[in-house]
C-alpha cells in the first residue's frame, strides 16, 4: 500500500478510481480528482503548500512533484502526463500538457495547455510556455508547435491504472 500521511493536520484527498502503487508518497495539503495514477518511487509532497490535481492526471515512476513556502503552490490540470524521473517544483502545468522524462520545472513556471515539455529539458524559474508548443534543452526553450494528437498519452495511463487495481 502506498505511504499516505498527514501532515500539519492535513491528508492527501482524492477522487474516484485512483491508482497509487505499493511505494508512492502522498503527503500533507495534496488534492488530486478521479482516475488519477501516482506510479512506483514517486512523491507527491504538500508539507509547506498545497498541491491539486485534476482528473485523469498520471505521475509516473520516480518523478517529485513538491512546493515552496516562499513561492507557493503546484497546480497540475486535467489530464496531465508526468514523466518517469521528473521534478515539478512549485509551479503550473495546464490540462493536457506532457512532461518528458527526467524533465526538472522549477519555481514559478508555466507549462500551457497542451504543451510538451522535452525530456531531459530544464524550464527555469519564472518561465511562461504557451499552449501547444514543444520546448526543449537546457535551458528550455520554443522548439516547435504541437501536432494533433501528440499529447494524448493521459488515456493509456487511466486505462494502464485500471489493470492494476484488478490485482
Amino acid at each position: 500500500m502506498a505511504l499516505i500521511r498527514p501532515f500539519r493536520g492535513k491528508s492527501p484527498r482524492w477522487g474516484e478510481g485512483c491508482y497509487f502503487s505499493e511505494n508512492a508518497t502522498l503527503v500533507g495539503d495534496v488534492t488530486m480528482g478521479s482516475q488519477c495514477s501516482v506510479w512506483f518511487n514517486a512523491v507527491v509532497r504538500g508539507d509547506v503548500a498545497p498541491i491539486t490535481i485534476g482528473d485523469r492526471a498520471n505521475v509516473q515512476d520516480g518523478a517529485c512533484i513538491h512546493v515552496t513556502h516562499e513561492t507557493g503552490p503546484t497546480h497540475i490540470g486535467s489530464d496531465v502526463t508526468i514523466g518517469h524521473n521528473v521534478t515539478v517544483h512549485a509551479c503550473t502545468i495546464h490540462a493536457g500538457a506532457l512532461i518528458g522524462m527526467g524533465a526538472t520545472l522549477l519555481d514559478d513556471c508555466e507549462v500551457g495547455e497542451g504543451a510538451i515539455v522535452a525530456a531531459g529539458a530544464l524550464v527555469l524559474q519564472g518561465t511562461k510556455i504557451p499552449p501547444h508548443e514543444i520546448w526543449g534543452g537546457v535551458p528550455a526553450r520554443y522548439i516547435k508547435p504541437t501536432s494533433p494528437g501528440q499529447t494524448d498519452n493521459a488515456a493509456h495511463y487511466v486505462e494502464y491504472a485500471k489493470e492494476y487495481l484488478k490485482g
